[in-house]
Parts: structure tokens; sequence; C-alpha cells
């Protein structure tokens, strides 16, 4: 598991997103794993269980909670990561490690038997979700994904821009899975991550007028229709 890093999510006006992603280039570098236009598509497929442990838990605001989610990048099958992400407190930690096609199949069919005794502890620590809280992938969430880093407190700044869930389809790998948007067309989601502290400089960037503060995820946006 990585060390723990603060999280901030907020809702901003496409207008507000222009202005600061300007502003963030005069002292931020694109993240290199950008394609050239500064962007790349995100694939997510989060899991949950019958009674929404996870969105209840969520929408509560647990301090301790625990998110499960396989993603990919450009719905390309060369790399494909287990997650885990979870809150301890104030803090996020985030463990990962990669699987293949063929599991993440297994795992979308209930086929979980062979996890139980798997190399990879976060593959026993969701086959021990899936079999005692019947946790199951639910519904994939893509986006496209502009980051920003600053070396000074490890700073992370992204923008996501056309969120959209697949509701309760999970092929995750289908070229034409259907996608429902779930974002106001005028909204982007603007997530700060960063270490022990949040440099001055940028601290006064996000100083934005009219930001709602409101914390955004993403898996709780997608499942408002189901």
């Amino acid at each position: 598991m990585s060390l723990g890093r603060q999280e901030l999510k907020h809702a901003i006006s496409h207008a507000e997103y222009q202005v600061l992603r300007k502003k963030l280039a005069h002292f931020m570098r694109v993240d290199p794993h950008a394609a050239s236009d500064g962007k790349y598509m995100i694939r997510s497929t989060y899991f949950d269980n019958f009674d929404n442990k996870v969105l209840q838990e969520k929408k509560e605001g647990y301090l301790n909670r625990d998110k499960y989610r396989v993603r990919i990048y450009g719905k390309c099958d060369h790399v494909i990561n287990l997650e885990r992400k979870s809150k301890r407190n104030n803090l996020t930690f985030k463990s990962k490690c990669q699987i293949t096609k063929r599991e993440f199949e297994k795992i979308r069919k209930s086929e979980i038997a062979w996890m139980e005794e798997d190399d990879r502890p976060l593959v026993r620590d969701l086959f021990f979700e899936m079999y005692h809280y019947q946790l199951r992938p639910r519904t994939v969430v893509d986006y496209i994904r502009e980051p920003y880093v600053y070396p000074f407190g490890n700073v992370r700044i992204t923008f996501d821009l056309k969120v959209q869930t697949s509701m309760h389809n999970t092929n995750m790998f289908a070229q034409d899975l259907p996608m429902v948007d779930v974002l106001e067309p005028d909204i982007v989601i603007l997530e700060v991550k960063y270490d022990e502290y949040l440099p001055d400089v940028i601290k006064h960037l996000l100083q934005l007028s009219d930001t709602r503060q409101e914390a955004y995820s993403k898996y709780q946006l997608s499942r408002m229709y189901g």
C-alpha cells in the first residue's frame, strides 16, 4: 500500500477549468503518461454488493472504507490493474497489482476460488470481500483525464471531463459499450492530491470564487441511474 495522501475533489465550471489549466501550465508540467494533447482516457469497473455497501459508506462519510476497481487506459487491455482505494481518517491510500483479461472475466462471472491462494495479496483481499460480502463488478465508468504534476509536495492535479457510466453492464473490454453521461455539460471534476503539504503557489492558483466544495465521487455519480 502506498503512503497516505491528502485528496480534495471539487466541481468547477468549464470556464473555470479553461482559466485554471492555463495558469497551472506556467508552474506544473503535464504528466508524462498523457498523450500529445495532454489527456488520456480511463475506464474503471467498480465493485459493490447488492446492499450497495461501498456506495452507502461513501454517502455516509465513513472515515475508514475501501473501494475496489479494475482499471484500463484507452479501452486497451495491455495493462489491467486491480486497485483498492482506501480511506483512513482523512488520508487516502492506494494499492494495485496487474491482472489479466482472463482473470477479470473469471471475476466477472464470480469464478473466484482461484483467488484464495493467489500470490498477489490484493487478489486475496478481493477474494475475501467477494466471498464474505458478495462484492461483485457493478458498473463501468469512463472519463477523460488531464493531469498535471508538481514535484514539491508531490502534487498531482487532474481535471476529469466527460464522465460516463455503463449502468449495470460490466463488459469493460467491449469497444461499443453503451454509456450514459452523468455530469452536467458545464461541470468538470477537479482533483488535488498531495503528500504532507500543498505549496503556497498551488494554493493561490486554486482559489476559485464559486468552486463547489462538495466531494465528487465518480463512482457515486455513476450510480445515479441505479
